[in-house]
């Protein structure tokens, strides 16, 4: 009698753990056992993964880092370059972007311009590819180089990374054209290194981008950030005299000028050298660093062979972590990976995806850190919010919000 009570003792004692164990928990400050996120927790966290100066630290910057400061996003600028354009330009400029974003139209009109000569393809032969590409470009660096609404964002980012003293170099990859992120390191006064190598026609170097900061004899000092920006920029151009490799001018492309701001496929001299190519291999090595921390803003997580990336590398190096911030809702494809990879944490207003548990934030009732928690929400997704944070980790708020006042009163410019 006794024996069977205990055998059903221990039975009903492996059912409740086996339904314990299938909910979404984690431990809140106070050492219970909730299903919901702390945001002081998380933020608390996030601090403490930032602070050993012997991590390996990137960001990677998609166009809501720019959109925060008051440039375009993809789709802003796409409407805003149709807006420019004339006719016919404009026609055959929307007839593209009906099927395709605004890269995407880019790579075609250079595929176009490769092969077409004066047959046509889609409508147009290769002059006309040309002359709408170069359309485009003018009308994308125009919108790009325009004073931005405000630089205070990406100056907060900026004097974060003037003060991230780590073993290894801080790595800032970004998809974005403009040039906000290197007039706001230049106003900090950080050395960067981007690739290229020179002032008013720099040349990409791909070894030095190559060369793994442990061997120090070869590479750059680990005290200059690097910035690598996978989808060019506003300021690099084709060499006029070879128009295999790109050059980074000192200043934005000239109207008229085909810029290079997305890779094209046209048969190129040592294309696998060209430095969207080798800019992307940075990236992959980046990610596949041990220990690596990876924080993501910004990004819409809609280019697949950049999200594969990050999904392989946290598979890859479970002691790493991508933690990517959404400014809304969480894709679905992030979320799916997510919840059955702990290291790949996401962040949303509502809710949040720690530890390969999706669950919604606590109410706090008390601000857990200024400018992350408001009306219920987190506001890591927003460039703005995330930017404060990092620089208020890095030094004084009082002497950093001086400093930032000063430099907004001499009216920055993003192309200064």
């Amino acid at each position: 009698m006794v024996a069977d009570q205990l055998e059903r003792h221990k039975i009903r004692e492996k059912v409740k753990t086996r339904q314990l164990s299938m909910l979404p928990v984690r431990p809140c400050r106070y050492g219970q056992s909730v299903t919901e996120h702390s945001i002081l927790a998380f933020s608390n966290g996030l601090s403490a993964r930032l602070a050993p100066r012997s991590r390996h630290v990137g960001v990677f910057m998609g166009a809501g880092t720019s959109k925060a400061c008051g440039l375009p996003d993809i789709v802003q600028l796409t409407e805003a370059v149709k807006g420019d354009l004339a006719e016919p330009l404009k026609g055959q400029f929307s007839t593209l972007v009906s099927v395709l974003n605004l890269e995407e139209a880019l790579t075609k009109l250079r595929r176009i311009a490769a092969i077409a000569g004066t047959e046509s393809i889609g409508g147009l032969n290769a002059d006309q590819a040309r002359q709408l590409d170069a359309a485009i470009c003018d009308a994308v660096i125009a919108r790009l180089t325009q004073p931005a609404t405000s630089m205070e964002p990406i100056l907060l980012f900026a004097a974060w990374v003037a003060r991230a003293t780590y073993a290894r170099p801080v790595e800032l990859f970004t998809v974005n054209y403009d040039l906000l992120i290197e007039s706001a390191l230049e106003s900090w006064g950080v050395p960067y290194f981007d690739g290229f190598v020179g002032t008013l026609r720099a040349a990409f170097r791909a070894d030095l981008v190559e060369t793994l900061p442990s061997a120090d004899e070869q590479s750059i000092p680990a005290f200059f950030a690097r910035l690598w920006k996978l989808h060019g920029s506003a300021n690099w151009g084709w060499d006029a005299d070879d128009l295999a490799e790109v050059r980074r001018m000192g200043a934005p492309i000239a109207p008229g000028q085909i810029a290079a701001i997305y890779p094209s496929d046209s048969k190129y001299d040592q294309s696998r050298r060209m430095p969207f190519v080798v800019l992307q291999d940075r990236l992959r090595k980046a990610l596949n660093e041990p220990e690596t921390l990876m924080l993501v803003s910004g990004y819409a997580w809609g280019d697949q062979h950049i999200n594969e990336m990050f999904f392989e590398a946290t598979i890859r190096r479970p002691r790493s972590e991508v933690i990517a911030f959404c400014y809304s809702k969480i894709p679905d494809e992030l979320a799916a990976k997510a919840l059955i990879t702990p290291n790949l944490q996401v962040v949303a207003p509502a809710e949040a995806i720690l530890g390969g548990v999706r669950a919604a934030w606590a109410a706090e009732g008390e601000t857990p850190h200024e400018g992350v928690w408001k009306d219920g929400k987190a506001r890591f997704g927003d460039f703005s919010a995330l930017a404060a944070f990092l620089a208020k980790s890095a030094m004084p708020s009082v002497r950093l919000e001086e400093q930032i006042a000063a430099m907004l009163a001499e009216q920055v410019a993003p192309n200064a």
